[in-house]
């Protein structure tokens, strides 16, 4: 069976997704909500977007919008993804954390995994006594698919094949016999991450102590400039002074009211 959506379906679908994700679809995405909802469509043996519109409002349990938003959304993830951040937390951060050994970091948006484990290997790799400090990383995202993988630490070969070996051989165990061709994060990367679902479209966040950084990129590229305002503005609150957020390569808050001061490209800070 052939799918249409029309005008009056795809403007329902635009606006669950901005109200419960802030994500902004444009007037030229029918097409890509045809396509990727097609297949859940038939799974569920509709025969119309009406049906499936309704059918997402009136699931209180919120598990069908989130397979709709794994469905419309892009996980597109590595490790050591934009370097220069990583660069910046080792060479520039840390050292100013040697006495109290301690930072709280947030990976806002973690995907499947990749973000946080690349900040707990960088931690490990920039101290000399890693065991003294005291590392903790939230890792959140809005998809209960994508925290559930990323929670596992399971990962084929070929992800971590641009990683230096040397860095793959201390923090990964190598697959053998059924795992074969798979790598695992090591307990000492997953003892310091918690995984937990969050929504940045929420008014308040569950994070109670200040935070030394956070990490948020490539999410605000889907968001419309008032939501990137409120965001980040809520990220503000939950920074210790002194501390940074991380933005991706192809975001800017050059159009955003912020009290933010930018001390590199994609990389803002909190007046100490």
């Amino acid at each position: 069976m052939e799918y249409a959506i029309s005008k009056q379906e795809y403007e329902k679908i635009r606006t669950l997704l901005y109200d419960e994700s802030g994500i902004s679809l444009g007037d030229s995405k029918q097409s890509l909500v045809v396509s990727r909802l097609t297949k859940r469509l038939r799974h569920l043996h509709m025969d119309s977007f009406a049906s499936y519109c309704e059918y997402v409002t009136q699931d209180n349990s919120g598990e069908e919008f989130t397979r709709m938003l794994d469905l419309l959304s892009t996980n597109k993830t590595d490790f050591f993804r934009e370097p220069k951040h990583f660069d910046f937390l080792r060479e520039r951060i840390l050292p100013t954390r040697e006495k109290d050994k301690q930072i709280r970091i947030w990976s806002s948006a973690c995907s499947t995994g990749e973000e946080p484990y690349t900040i707990a290997m960088t931690l490990y790799e920039s101290v000399r006594t890693p065991e003294q400090w005291n590392f903790q990383i939230l890792a959140s995202d809005i998809s209960t698919r994508v925290l559930a993988h990323a929670a596992k630490g399971l990962y084929a070969e070929e992800r971590v094949r641009e990683v230096p070996a040397e860095i793959v051989k201390r923090h990964f165990l190598q697959g053998r016999g059924d795992s074969e061709g798979l790598v695992k994060v090591k307990p000492h990367l997953s003892a310091i991450i918690t995984f937990r679902r969050l929504n940045l479209m929420d008014d308040r966040f569950p994070i109670k102590a200040p935070l030394d950084l956070i990490f948020c990129r490539n999410v605000m590229i889907y968001f419309d400039r008032p939501t990137q305002e409120r965001l980040v503005n809520k990220f503000y609150h939950h920074l210790k002074p002194g501390g940074y957020l991380f933005i991706g390569h192809s975001e800017s808050l050059q159009w955003v009211s912020h009290p933010f001061k930018s001390i590199a490209p994609t990389i803002y800070w909190k007046e100490a």
